[in-house]
């Protein structure tokens, strides 16, 4: 067989698809912060959102449903020296992955969870999800509002949402989450409103409803709760809260890979030669027998 190429496929997407957008302003965040190649990692997760990591020149691994965030934290915990970037679904993210969702913002690893909600299953031809509004293909369930459980965990993370139909504010938002990460500050959250345009073509919509919370009155990201109550505030109103929800006012370096390795270099550049770990393993060989 010939090898395979390394280099991106096209994406699978419809035309229009949000997700065009995401696409576009991480490779513009990337490269506007000069992140070398070889040091971005992309975890992608289930769905048309998942696949995402195909599409760029970089490396990348497809996740376990719902698992994405576990395994974008063992990367950087293995080599903190890269910028890893776990990419999925409302679907994946915030049903089957909801456990890991939660315990991320405690973790607080220094990486970015980039989720693309078009608030529909796209892949699997259009149910409803955590997300989707009551009336949407039979669903009477409220919608699951991340952002809120996102501002309502009391750790230094940097909280946003962002719109595929504003590809500009996307791609700076992006870029200061990832350079929260890069500090190794802790975990940034960022929240996609990606319309799926085959089945849930809700562009015009949030068009009519986005409202920037930095236009409003008061607007200060580094207080928790008055932003918690600025969005439940337009949530009720019914429109859709998007920009920097949160920015820690301490410019710290909180990031679990700095709490457990300090500036160590992590296990995958560490020597694995016998004699510089002998008692290292004979430690571990007698706490077996």
């Amino acid at each position: 067989m010939p090898p395979r190429s390394a280099k991106p496929v096209q994406p699978i997407w419809c035309p229009g698809c949000g997700d065009f957008g995401v696409l576009a302003a991480v490779k513009r965040a990337a490269a506007n912060l000069k992140i070398p190649v070889h040091e971005l990692v992309l975890v992608g997760g289930i769905g048309c959102s998942g696949s995402i990591h195909n599409f760029l020149e970089i490396n990348g691994i497809h996740a376990l449903h719902g698992r994405l965030l576990a395994q974008a934290v063992g990367v950087k915990l293995a080599n903190p020296g890269l910028t890893v970037v776990a990419a999925g679904g409302d679907g994946d993210g915030y049903a089957i992955g909801m456990g890991h969702f939660v315990h991320a913002f405690k973790k607080n690893a220094s990486i970015l969870y980039l989720v693309m909600n078009n608030e529909t299953y796209g892949l699997t031809k259009g149910q409803a999800s955590p997300t989707s509004q009551i009336g949407f293909e039979g669903n009477v369930e409220p919608p699951f509002h991340a952002v809120l459980t996102a501002l309502s965990v009391p750790a230094p993370n940097f909280i946003a949402r962002t719109f595929s139909g504003d590809p500009k504010g996307m791609t700076a938002i992006l870029e200061e989450a990832l350079r929260f990460n890069r500090e190794g500050r802790g975990f940034a959250f960022v929240e996609d409103l990606s319309p799926c345009v085959t089945y849930n073509d809700t562009y015009k919509l949030w068009r009519e409803k986005v409202v920037d919370v930095a236009t409003l009155p008061g607007y200060d990201p580094t207080d928790r709760r008055k932003m918690f109550g600025a969005c439940l505030d337009q949530i009720d109103a019914g429109r859709i809260p998007i920009g920097v929800l949160h920015r820690p006012a301490a410019a710290d370096r909180e990031g679990l890979e700095v709490k457990l390795l300090g500036d160590r270099p992590g296990p995958v550049r560490g020597p694995i030669d016998l004699e510089a770990n002998r008692a290292h393993y004979e430690k571990l060989l007698a706490a077996l027998a």
